[in-house]
């Protein structure tokens, strides 16, 4: 009898009154963010402070044409602000449906319920693969055996009875049974040890680290050289204090990468809207960029690379008894009703057994067992136990011979056998003692059918350079012969797994070396992730099954099916709500995207960090005035970088992850930085040893300082197509039209002299876009070398 027919759950009434009492388990969503913390986290910067700030002194000292920096910033903010808001909305919305629904005794009804919804003194059902939402006392147990590792580090599932703490945060791993819930919401065990953890919190990743590497160097010098800056233009060369102040404004305005963190969030979260638009849920943003850098996928046989479903293809028997009465006891006596029992139930009718004492299955076992009651037989002969389960494992020394022949089609093979003894007897099955001796009854081969778009899916894999893992449950034979189906490499070559070391790096040897495991144990799982980590492998591991909670955990990236058990889903970084792995080409796609395109930016934002600072510090050191307005910087910004990489950031890109973001970027941004500054520095004198006026040799330094700035954005954007270049042209024809409308010359201040000053900036400026295309070369070059050098 189940525990819902013999239990009592609250009534309505009483749910309602602990709804009102704010008994309830309502605790905030640690993935998202409400719309006053999002404006708050892209408002509240460090960034806008200091530049919000000298946008207000702009204000009051210049013209409004040199403040336009502050507008950008407030239009930058502005758009970050409504693309995360879009992201947390898509993301509400798709955790609804990707979410955990408990099952409480509701008016003495087994009902489906939200987490949220869970009040104080519910009884909540327990089945293999459920995670536990609140804190609770056991009332009921069958074999109840639950997972606190999450939480406790322990990696044995804990035995429960009736009287025992159940924690929120574990999961049922084997049996089933019901507790009452004794505390909910913040008061909850799993709430309270991670309050902090469960805080939202920014992008950690690779990418993002290297963002805010960059930040952290500019913010080092920027007060720094601004204060000698100032003094420079001020006391140095007795410049109006106006003047002097809208010089050192100009430079450190352009030392900050504003626009930088802003794009680099905009990408994440236009990546998630797009992921969701696929039906694939992203929990944790760090996904969407680790997916680009994973070389190698573990994948879970069932449910992974076959289909969800399941059929009894054939039983042969090893006595004469006919094991269909058995097979269908067992299969209705199975509350959890697992995938491979309700393919027996499909084929074997109940024949209405009693049943006794039980082992439930767990991943770990690989076994279940019952007492049967047979009812009109002899008493000597009534009651039977029956155990099935894995034949490897029920008979290791010599399973029998039908085993491995249907094994090595692709079928799950259980085997049906008589015990000596009764459940929990000193001579019968025993959850700690094993299922004991055994009397084989009858052989089972169970068809899965392999996914439509399992192979294909494997094959671009294959050609993306990304390693494909099999680790499953299953016999090796099984599991080769499926993987063979889907053509992984390796695939003719299964290892069962039982006979794998334990030592890491040991095991780290023989995963490099291998592709397809079966009888693997959930602690194997992690243990092959942890030996693939000691090999620097960015590893990514797909599951549905209660038994692959720790190999997700332990992955840098965890993907989850739709339909897999609870504790499956919230532990994943990624949920493919329509289970559909052939998405994951897609997903990957998106991953490169990301960062393909904010590298292409960065190049181009720290290259402007890169000539302001020495502009800057080259100003100040010789105590000369500012060879730019605010103004002209923020029209060569927003021409070079803002608008552009606003493009670039969001545009498809499909070239392979490379390591070493940070150490490329420098690379390509230091050198092109440095030929920007001495061209339009050069420029500059050139033009005040005319005798030209300040504002005159400030527009030949712009006009100079554009023309490089283009190259840059150039070689940035390569490999050039239509659009990028269409791009690049725009930027380019905006440019003359400031230089050749006069309303727009007079705004931004930009007066080309009939002298040689004007041909001056020009060619110095192509002269410098040329260094920048060599330098592009060179650099280009050594990164090649470096990357055989890594392959």
């Amino acid at each position: 009898m189940s525990l819902s027919a013999v239990l009592v759950g609250l009534t309505s009434t009483e749910v309602a009154e602990r709804m009102a009492a704010g008994q309830v388990n309502d605790l905030p969503d640690p993935r998202s963010r409400s719309l006053p913390d999002i404006i708050r986290a892209n408002t509240l910067t460090w960034f806008n402070a200091l530049v919000g700030s000298m946008w207000v002194i702009m204000l009051v000292v210049a013209p409004i044409q040199d403040s336009l920096f502050g507008f950008v910033i407030v239009a930058n903010t502005a758009i970050g602000i409504i693309q995360e808001y879009r992201a947390s909305r898509t993301l509400a919305r798709l955790s609804v449906i990707g979410e955990a629904k408990p099952q409480v005794l509701r008016d003495g009804k087994p009902i489906e319920v939200s987490p949220r919804q869970v009040v104080l003194d519910d009884v909540l059902l327990l089945m293999p693969g459920d995670q536990l939402v609140v804190d609770g006392e056991v009332i009921g147990a069958d074999g109840l055996e639950i997972d606190e590792s999450l939480l406790t580090g322990e990696a044995d599932p804990v035995v429960k009875t009736a009287g025992d703490l159940a924690m929120s945060g574990s999961f049922v791993v084997a049996g089933s049974g019901a507790y009452r819930a004794t505390r909910v919401g913040k008061d909850s065990f799993a709430a309270s040890l991670t309050e902090q953890a469960r805080k939202f919190q920014q992008t950690n990743s690779e990418l993002r680290r290297a963002v805010n590497t960059f930040i952290r160097m500019v913010s080092f010098l920027l007060v720094p050289v601004g204060l000698l800056l100032m003094y420079s233009q001020f006391v140095r060369a007795d410049l109006p204090f106006d003047v002097a102040v809208r010089g050192t404004i100009a430079g450190m305005v352009t030392m900050v990468p504003e626009g930088l963190v802003l794009l680099t969030s905009i990408a994440m979260a236009v990546a998630v809207v797009r992921l969701a638009k696929q039906r694939v849920l992203v929990q944790d943003l760090p996904a969407v960029e680790v997916l680009a850098r994973v070389d190698t996928i573990c994948v879970d046989k069932t449910g992974t690379l076959t289909e969800p479903g399941m059929r009894v293809r054939a039983v042969v028997p090893l006595t004469s008894q006919d094991p269909a009465g058995a097979l269908g006891a067992l299969a209705a006596a199975d509350p959890a009703s697992s995938p491979t029992m309700q393919a027996l139930a499909a084929r074997f009718a109940d024949p209405g057994w009693r049943v006794g004492a039980t082992v439930p299955f767990s991943s770990a076992r690989k076994w279940s067992a019952a007492d049967l009651e047979q009812p009109g037989v002899a008493a000597q002969n009534r009651v039977t136990t029956w155990v099935l389960g894995a034949p490897e494992v029920l008979m290791p020394d010599q399973p029998p011979a039908a085993v491995a022949e249907l094994a090595q089609t692709g079928a799950r093979v259980l085997l049906l056998a008589r015990a000596q003894g009764a459940c929990g007897s000193a001579v019968g099955p025993d959850a700690e003692r094993g299922p004991g001796d055994l009397e084989p009854s009858a052989v089972i081969a169970i068809d899965q059918q392999l996914r439509s778009d399992a192979a294909e899916t494997v094959a671009y894999f294959g050609e993306q350079q990304v390693r494909v893992v099999v680790i499953s449950g299953d016999s090796a034979d099984t599991v080769g012969a499926i993987a063979t189906q889907a053509g992984v490499p390796g695939a003719d070559q299964p290892v069962d797994a039982r006979n794998l070391p334990e030592e890491p790096q040991d095991l780290a040897a023989v995963m490099t070396q291998t592709s397809v495991f079966g009888r693997v144990t959930p602690a194997q799982k992690q243990a092959m992730v942890d030996a693939l980590h000691l090999r620097s492998c960015t590893v990514a591991m797909t599951g549905d099954g209660v038994n692959d909670v720790l190999a997700l955990k332990a992955a840098d990236l965890g993907i989850a099916m739709g339909s897999g058990a609870d504790a499956t889903r919230a532990v994943a970084q990624l949920v493919l709500l329509d289970n559909r792995w052939s998405v994951m080409p897609k997903v990957v796609a998106e991953g490169r995207r990301v960062l393909g395109n904010i590298e292409r930016v960065s190049d181009v934002f720290l290259t402007k960090s890169c000539y302001a600072i020495i502009i800057s510090s080259v100003t100040a050191i010789f105590a000369m005035a500012f060879p730019f307005l605010p103004r002209h910087l923020s029209l060569i910004s927003g021409l070079t970088i803002g608008i552009p990489a606003f493009f670039l950031a969001l545009m498809p890109n499909t070239e392979r992850f490379r390591p070493g973001f940070f150490r490329r970027v420098l690379l390509f941004a230091v050198p092109a930085g440095i030929i920007a500054a001495a061209s339009a520095l050069s420029s500059y004198s050139f033009a005040l040893s005319l005798d030209e006026s300040i504002a005159q040799a400030q527009s030949a330094a712009t006009v100079t300082l554009f023309i490089v700035a283009t190259a840059v954005l150039t070689q940035a954007a390569r490999p050039l197509n239509l659009l990028r270049v269409g791009i690049v042209a725009l930027m380019v024809l905006a440019f003359i039209a400031v230089l050749t409308i006069p309303w727009l010359s007079s705004f931004f201040a930009l007066s080309l002299p009939a002298t040689g000053a004007s041909g001056a900036a020009l060619t110095i400026g192509l002269i410098g876009a040329g260094a920048v295309v060599v330098a592009s070369m060179i650099t280009d070059r050594w990164r090649r070398h470096e990357q055989v050098m890594m392959d």
